[in-house]
This record gives C-alpha cells, sequence and structure tokens, in this order.
C-alpha cells in the first residue's frame, strides 16, 4: 500500500516537473550577425545591436518555441558611411520596415538538446522560411542570478533578394546572406 502510495504521488507530481519554462533573450548577450557577398570581391559582415525575444523551453516534451524581435535601425558595419547607406531604401529601408521577427520551433532534439531551427523570418515585410542550424545549445544555472541561462549558437542561410532586397544583384552580387546569431536566455522568475 505505502509503494502504491508513494507512486500515485511521483506520478501527479510529473506533470509539474515537466513545465515549460519562458526564457528572456538577453541583449547584451545576444549576437544576431550576418555575411553577404559585395561583388565577388569581399564579405561584408555586420550585427545588429538591439534584439528583444522570448524562447519557451520544455525539455520533457523536447519541443520548444522562438520568437524574436531584431531593431532594423541598429545595423552596425563598423562604418557610419555604411550603416547608413543600409537603412536606406535600397537595403533594409528601416523607416518603413523598423522591425524584423524570426518565430519558429526548436526540433530534431538529441539528447534533450536540439539540433535546428525551424519557422519563419519577416524581413523587409516579407515573410519566409528559414531554416537554422544549432551548432551548440546549454543550459547552465547563472551562478549570480540563481536561474537557470540558456545559450545557442545557430547558422543557417537565406536569399535576400526572395525579400525584396536585391540591391547589386545587376553588379552582379550574390544574394545568399548568411545568418549568425550567438544568443543567451534567462529562465522568467
Amino acid at each position: 500500500m505505502k509503494s502504491i502510495l508513494l507512486l500515485a504521488l511521483v506520478a501527479a507530481s510529473a506533470p509539474a516537473l515537466a513545465a515549460p519554462v519562458t526564457y528572456t533573450l538577453d541583449p547584451a548577450h545576444t549576437y544576431p550577425s550576418f555575411e553577404a557577398d559585395h561583388m565577388g570581391v569581399s564579405i561584408w559582415r555586420g550585427k545588429f545591436n538591439k534584439t528583444s525575444g522570448q524562447v519557451v523551453l520544455d525539455k520533457a516534451a523536447k519541443t520548444g518555441q522562438v520568437d524574436v524581435t531584431v531593431d532594423m535601425d541598429s545595423v552596425d558595419f563598423g562604418l557610419d558611411i555604411m550603416n547608413a547607406e543600409a537603412k536606406k531604401a535600397t537595403l533594409f529601408d528601416t523607416a518603413k520596415y523598423p522591425v524584423a521577427t524570426y518565430k519558429g520551433r526548436l526540433e530534431g532534439f538529441i539528447d534533450g538538446v536540439p539540433t535546428q531551427l525551424v519557422g519563419d523570418l519577416t524581413l523587409h515585410g516579407v515573410t519566409r522560411p528559414v531554416a537554422l542550424k544549432v551548432n551548440s545549445f546549454k543550459c547552465v544555472p547563472h551562478p549570480m542570478l540563481k536561474r537557470e541561462l540558456c545559450g545557442a549558437d545557430v547558422v543557417g542561410t537565406f536569399n535576400r533578394d526572395e525579400f525584396g532586397i536585391d540591391a547589386g544583384k545587376a553588379y552582379g552580387f550574390r544574394m545568399d546572406v548568411t545568418l549568425r546569431i550567438q544568443v543567451e536566455g534567462l529562465a522568467a522568475e
């Protein structure tokens, strides 16, 4: 009888242990960057300095959702003239399209770790599917805040002309862009 009662208590508490956890992205430790061709001669590299979002992760169910917003006006090539050019209508048109978003699902869990992020990128007013490979993903207790901290490194490629950004195409610029995101999120209190 005692073991049946103990088994019933464990079974009743199992759903509480498997509850999804929401992580708020830390903008000071989140770094979306990109690489794009410049006439086949060099690669332009840039980043965005302002991001926000959250990840909801259910480790037991091996599922997760991601919702990220990027302030397109925060584009940073490390060169003021390039930053100004990127904000114009010929590229990001930040006056008309001030944010980009990515909404997706964590998938392909192996040993409790997701291997891919599958979702939709909305950029320049266009929404298209973009899959990202999860190169690394780890959760640890934050040593100072005493909450769980998760981080990831993801990468993927998309064609910018599919989003209506085709500046330089007539001059031979390749349209593929590599997107790299290093991200950290802290479990909500």
